[in-house]
């Protein structure tokens, strides 16, 4: 029989710093509905007419930071395939490919590579532990479409979260031992965060509020990103014996102020003051180093801290391409 198909999807990457590209990248990210959700043609006039052109500019020179600080190519590109060529090299029951939401390469055309091989199934690994519309959702919606043009459509396994696995959980312990979380006054769990009438959605009244998802996961919240989150923080503190009063979970990369809070950048700002001089940051949300982890984390978040009076910001870095995050895709997939 025909092996089996795994495809890992990733956000997606701009194909180089520069400003065309960058603009390119910016604009298919942006008009997706799901990630802006507003009427199309609004959508368009913001997207087009005023973010893209003004974002781009200082976005291409962080991407070039980026890049230069990654030798000359994007990391989560270059850790998303070392991480499929480590996975084939690991294991023989299934051929692993990987495509990006947004840019190269892209769905389409990595499932044109697949069907190739006529596989016996298709298993999909969006590489975001946590659902959220704006990335698994959308990539459920972008797959599906290509999928469905097709007259050969094989049985489709899809993973939508998996925060809470056990391999997944322990590769971050792994990723963690390699720091001592006793060297420091604080840890933070800081995740990508979400405008609140996104989180809002996911529930039948249109309100996360009261739905106690900082402390539980329960049947109404689980596919919640907010008590995802704070259920993965939970749960790594466990297994490497942090207490509760010792770390917090904050949101970073904000657009408004109408998204989930404590945003990172203020708390790691007030921390100083409080007498927290040293901060370890861990960001699970990300499964492979990006703009977001080496930038804003790694040199914004670090620099704020340091100039409101810290000491000492660490950051874990993500999961990338290592043996306990090959294990764990493994694990997942298999069921295990």
């Amino acid at each position: 029989m025909n092996k089996p198909a795994l495809l890992l999807i990733n956000l997606g990457t701009p194909d180089s710093p520069s400003y065309f590209d960058v603009f390119k990248y910016l604009r298919e990210f942006l008009m997706d509905g799901r990630v802006i959700d507003i009427p199309s043609f609004f959508r368009f006039i913001l997207v087009t007419l005023i973010i893209c052109p003004i974002r781009s500019f200082a976005s291409s020179k962080i991407y070039k930071e980026l890049w230069d600080l990654s030798g000359g190519v994007s990391p989560l590109l270059k850790n998303t395939e070392e991480l499929t060529k480590k996975l084939n090299s690991n294991q023989n029951k299934y051929n692993v490919h990987f495509a990006m939401r947004y840019q190269k390469p892209s769905i389409k055309k990595t499932l044109e590579a697949i069907k190739k091989t006529n596989p016996s199934e298709l298993i999909v690994l969006p590489l975001f532990p946590h659902y959220a519309s704006a990335t698994t959702g959308s990539v459920f919606q972008e797959l599906t479409k290509k999928i469905s043009k097709e007259w050969v459509i094989p049985s489709v396994r899809f993973i939508s979260q998996y925060y809470d696995h056990p391999s997944f959980i322990n590769a971050w312990v792994v990723a963690a031992n390699n720091f001592n979380h006793q060297d420091y006054d604080k840890v933070v769990f800081s995740y990508h965060g979400l405008p609140n009438s996104q989180v809002n959605k996911v529930y039948a009244d249109n309100q996360c509020d009261g739905k106690n998802c900082e402390h539980e996961v329960n049947e109404e919240n689980y596919y919640c990103y907010k008590s995802a989150v704070y259920e993965t923080s939970k749960l790594i503190a466990e297994k490497i014996s942090l207490p509760r009063d010792k770390y917090e979970v904050t949101f970073q990369s904000r657009l408004t102020n109408n998204w989930l809070e404590p945003f990172s950048d203020d708390v790691l700002k007030s921390y100083p003051e409080k007498g927290i001089k040293k901060v370890l940051v861990f960001s699970p949300a990300f499964t492979a180093d990006c703009l977001e982890t080496v930038i804003e984390i790694g040199d914004e978040y670090k620099e704020l801290f340091i100039n409101a009076g810290g000491q000492i910001l660490d950051y874990v870095p993500s999961l990338n391409f290592s043996d306990a995050w090959v294990q764990a895709i493994i694990d997942i997939v298999d069921k295990k």
